[in-house]
């Protein structure tokens, strides 16, 4: 049954409006109570957030709904998605919330909710929560819930980060640029990097609760590759709102998204016989460039639906300990249970610091011309039954044939339908790209 509230990222909007208005947020708080309730006697939570003036309000309103059934309700305060969800695991809570919209400007937000093991909870648990949250049973309230943070757990989530630094890795005097998006890795990036001793400079690093992702992050690398540039650092590191994605710059300029990182890694874990399978999971949206360099040294390619989730599905799935998206969220599940962008930015920095510059861990990635075009939608039938789109997807995937990649799909967040072409003439993927794109616009374009 489709989700109503809950996407491929939890649940998503504008602070104060459905589904983020006070009664919905206090209901999520209590339906997740319920919920913890029936399996354990005294169910214990942890709630982060990341810099976004919202965040707060929106704490107090699901600890209220939790203190209904008696829920104890720790605060880290401002802390990665990640960092959540590794204390969640590592603390015994019962359940995690990360108050954040990841790399959504600052006026939107969201709820992210983690089981006990760290990772999202299953679709059939947020659907049993989606029928408590949206129906007309009366609301019960309690007292309103003061919450404290607790600084230890943000050390802690560092120290737990420093111990997966690759063995034989010196970074001491190694020149880093890391843009923290104004977002929740603004104090815990520049802090990790430097007490392993390199030499950082960050950028975007002074959240006042409205800057979060503006013209700054893994969606902007700009001003990280000009300040490369500038002062002859090693690599850059761009991190997203809630750094749970990162985005890399070569010493030389070069952006290297989510699927650099995973040739990188999967060459090195394979030269070390540490890449079970054989195999790296990725989604729809990976680029033919990874799957062939991949292939050429005999590592294969899982795609899988775009969103963490399914990455991670699949890896558990397949005993795949490799795999993320192009985007930047990648996976390393010998350490951690999602994607991490401080991990990712550490493990790349890392393998620099033993084999060489970026430039030469992904010189085989030839990337295909891509490109996505989001359009605004007014609702969403399947595909499928637009007539006109159905022509031509025919069309356009029997002209591009091997050598090329059509990908559509609907935003799990957003009200748009998201067209990827890929192949190898950038005149086709345009023509494509475009004739899709108009033929959804035609039929339900908002």
């Amino acid at each position: 049954m489709p989700k109503e509230l809950f996407g491929t990222d939890g649940i998503r909007g504008e602070p104060g409006a459905p589904p983020l208005d006070d009664a919905t947020l206090y209901r999520v708080g209590s339906a997740l109570g319920h919920f913890l309730l029936e399996r354990e006697a005294s169910p214990r939570v942890l709630v982060g957030m990341d810099t976004r003036e919202s965040g707060p309000h929106i704490a107090r309103q699901i600890a209220a709904g939790l203190a209904v059934y008696g829920v104890a309700v720790t605060s880290a305060g401002i802390l990665t998605t990640p960092g959540i969800a590794y204390l969640v695991r590592a603390k015994g809570f019962s359940a995690g919330v990360v108050i954040s919209a990841s790399h959504n400007p600052y006026h939107d937000n969201g709820v992210k909710l983690f089981a006990a093991t760290g990772m999202k909870f299953p679709d059939e648990v947020e659907e049993r929560l989606e029928r408590e949250i949206l129906s007309s049973a009366p609301i019960v309230h309690a007292r309103r819930v003061a919450l404290r943070d607790d600084s230890s757990l943000a050390r802690e989530y560092l120290n737990f980060l420093r111990s997966r630094a690759i063995a034989g890795a010196h970074l001491a005097g190694m020149k880093l640029v890391l843009d923290c998006a104004n977002g929740a890795a603004s104090t815990l990036g520049p802090e990790l990097f430097r007490s392993l001793g390199a030499t950082v400079t960050a950028i975007h690093d002074q959240p006042n609760g409205r800057n979060i992702n503006a013209a700054s992050g893994s969606l902007h690398p700009e001003d990280l590759r000009k300040a490369v540039l500038e002062s002859g650092a090693a690599i850059g590191v761009a991190f997203d709102g809630d750094a749970d994605r990162a985005m890399l710059v070569s010493s030389t300029g070069r952006i290297v998204d989510g699927d650099g990182v995973l040739l990188a890694t999967a060459l090195y874990l394979k030269s070390i016989g540490q890449l079970k399978g054989a195999r790296v999971v990725g989604t729809s949206m990976a680029n033919l460039g990874l799957e062939r360099a991949l292939g050429a040294e005999g590592i294969a390619l899982s795609r899988v639906p775009v969103g963490d989730r399914y990455v991670l599905e699949e890896m558990l799935r397949s005993g795949c300990n490799l795999g993320g998206e192009q985007s930047g969220h990648v996976i390393f599940l010998d350490d951690a249970t999602t994607g991490d962008g401080l991990l990712t930015a550490l493990k790349m920095v890392c393998l620099v610091a033993l084999l060489g510059p970026l430039d030469n861990l992904v010189h085989s990635l030839k990337i295909f011309p891509q490109t996505i075009v989001n359009v605004k939608v007014r609702s969403k039938p399947p595909l499928e039954s637009l007539p006109e789109f159905a022509r031509e997807l025919i069309s356009a995937t029997r002209a591009l044939g091997d050598s090329g990649r059509i990908v559509v799909r609907y935003s799990g967040t957003e009200p748009k339908a998201r067209v990827m072409v890929e192949a190898e003439s950038e005149e086709d993927v345009a023509r494509w790209a475009e004739a899709l794109a108009s033929a959804i616009r035609s039929a339900i374009g908002a």
